[in-house]
């Protein structure tokens, strides 16, 4: 991860105090984003630095695209091992509680109570490949494209980079994209509208659940605290990644 942190230049005439360690420090955000305790709760007694100086980092970090490119990283390292399974991929949302009033919130049925939404991506095996925050009142299907269109070119083999699997697993509610799915050459897996439940696809839809379940076993991530959507979706791709 070092090789892909910003370079700050040195202060030689007024050094001011020496900054936090940049270890110490992402220690100190994936200590909050696990235990879920305020900002400026971080114990000092740590040695993470402040709660303000990891949370200045992860937005910093986050501006300059350090997540994304990790992200990348890692997906073109197990491009390169053979573990990303190209044969499909699945596609479901997440309500994610709300505790404070701010932008990207409100419940479906009740547009006045906080809430957002997680709205994920992943490979067959489980591999997150992009996730998108939302209003809780958005509906999940209105995401199905964003979401495809936010998937990285994998690199790590000789040729093209890849962008896209070969199929798409989801829930009937994403039936109305069937055809624009198509038309990117993907294969829409979708069970079709006014068919008895049952179709036999949540054999393969499970693993999408299961991403969620890691990922909100950041209880940063399960409980949404910033009002901001700008200091949330820090948050939120630093895990992914």
């Amino acid at each position: 991860m070092e090789p892909l942190l910003p370079k700050k230049e040195r202060r030689f005439r007024y050094p001011g105090r020496k900054p936090v360690p940049d270890r110490q420090v992402l220690c100190g955000i994936l200590f909050v984003l696990h235990t879920g305790i305020q900002w400026e709760y971080l114990p000092q007694e740590l040695g993470f630095g402040s709660g303000m100086t990891c949370w200045r980092r992860l937005r910093d970090w986050h501006e300059a695209g350090v997540w994304q490119r990790l992200h990348e990283v890692l997906l073109a390292e197990l491009n390169a091992a053979a573990r990303l399974d190209w044969s499909w991929a699945v596609v479901d949302s997440s309500h994610v509680r709300a505790l404070k009033r701010g932008s990207r919130r409100a419940r479906p049925s009740r547009p006045g109570r906080a809430g957002s939404k997680h709205h994920l991506l992943t490979y067959g095996h489980g591999t997150p490949l992009a996730v998108i925050l939302t209003g809780g009142n958005r509906n999940d299907v209105t995401q199905l494209m964003a979401l495809l269109d936010a998937i990285p070119a994998v690199r790590g083999r000789p040729g093209r980079p890849r962008r896209k699997s070969q199929a798409v697993f989801a829930d009937r509610g994403y039936g109305i994209y069937r055809d624009q799915v198509r038309a990117r050459r993907i294969i829409p897996v979708i069970a079709r509208r006014g068919t008895p439940h049952g179709s036999g696809l949540g054999v393969y839809r499970w693993v999408v659940e299961r991403t969620f379940a890691w990922l909100h076993g950041f209880k940063r991530l399960r409980v949404r605290w910033e009002r901001r959507a700008d200091t949330t979706k820090p948050s939120s791709s630093s895990p992914a990644a």
